[in-house]
């Protein structure tokens, strides 16, 4: 049990100290040059947060931004424990949610985050240009009964230090959504026929140079044209995305799902010879087939999945051959009446 001063009492002991160790000209210049060295999110974040915790010390301070789909995430593992990572995530995802600081003596009793931990809490927004960038997240062991209060004089010392890491930060982020857009499918928010063609490649590469096994599943909706035709195609998008969903479920954390265009789905399995690729086929087929689709629309409506596996080294020595295979064995699937899988053979 930590038995040190609350977080509210060092702050009014000694941030006078701490704001004066923020604002440092002759520090300025190296700290700014190693904020844009790079333009990888984590890479800048970790440099604002190493810089901070070594004039702040608090226990722990990370960056939390938002994904893709706008789920928060940490850019800086400040090595929190499992049960810290939600709280945390909660706090940041708070911040940007009301574009304004968030302190709280005890997260245990901060109605604004479910669940929270013994912690005291000091976060704020990191401002871009146009929208926030993400925030910074402090973490104390050091409880109390009333929230840290700080002064004008270190606020204003804080967001001097904080401005240029901002604006970094957020220039790292809108570059690299517009890459992984470039590489994403618009709908599905899967990785694009691009990217699977780059992935493949790559995969095949490592496989053949390793002497590892690498599986290709291409898995075509049975019927979808129904729901174009039935309800739409509006409905037909939205069970597009959620088949996407339940694919991504059915994988694994390594595999790469992609949408391969219309209907078809493409699942790249590294390390994964014949046995395994069809215990992930199966998994996701099953899945389909129990899904009821559109459920939020009222309606209840069931698919059917055809699954073409092909593995490297047996069925093919590169990327295209992969495709090939498994995109016919997929269609020997159809052939036969849907609903199926099957693994390509051998090649002669």
């Amino acid at each position: 049990m930590y038995d040190g001063p609350a977080l509210a009492s060092r702050i009014a002991r000694d941030q006078a100290v701490w704001a004066a160790a923020l604002d440092r000209p002759d520090e300025r210049l190296d700290y700014v040059t190693r904020l844009h060295a790079s333009l990888d999110p984590s890479e800048i974040a970790c440099v604002l947060a190493q810089h901070l915790l070594d004039r702040v010390p608090l226990a722990y301070w990370t960056i939390v931004a938002t994904d893709l789909e706008g789920h928060p995430v940490m850019l800086v593992d400040p090595g929190l424990a499992p049960d810290l990572m939600l709280p945390v995530l909660g706090v940041g995802y708070w911040v940007m949610h009301h574009d304004r600081p968030f302190l709280a003596g005890d997260l245990r009793r901060d109605a604004r985050v479910a669940g929270g931990p013994p912690f005291a809490a000091a976060a704020f927004p990191l401002k871009g240009r146009e929208s926030l960038a993400g925030a910074l997240v402090g973490l104390d062991p050091g409880l109390s009964a009333e929230p840290p209060v700080f002064t004008p004089a270190f606020t204003d010392a804080l967001a001097h230090l904080v401005a240029p890491a901002a604006m970094a930060l957020d220039t790292a982020l809108r570059l690299k959504r517009v890459e992984a857009l470039s590489v994403t499918d618009d709908l599905t928010l899967l990785y694009n026929s691009r990217y699977l063609n780059i992935a493949l490649e790559r995969e095949t590469r490592l496989a053949v140079r390793a002497r590892r096994p690498l599986s290709l599943l291409f898995i075509d909706l049975d019927g979808f044209k129904s729901i174009n035709d039935n309800h739409g195609h509006l409905a037909g998008s939205r069970a597009l995305v959620e088949t996407a969903a339940v694919i991504r479920a059915g994988a694994r954390d390594t595999d790469i799902v992609a949408r391969f265009g219309g209907d078809e789905f493409a699942v790249i399995l590294p390390d994964t010879g014949g046995p395994g690729a069809l215990q992930v086929a199966e998994r996701i087929r099953d899945r389909i087939a129990s899904h009821s689709f559109l459920a939020g629309d009222g309606l209840d409506i069931h698919l059917t999945a055809s699954v073409g596996i092909a593995t490297l080294p047996e069925v093919a020595a590169a990327a295209d051959e992969l495709v090939q295979a498994a995109d016919a064995a997929m269609y020997r699937v159809k052939d036969r009446g849907k609903n199926g899988i099957q693994a390509a053979g051998p090649s002669r």
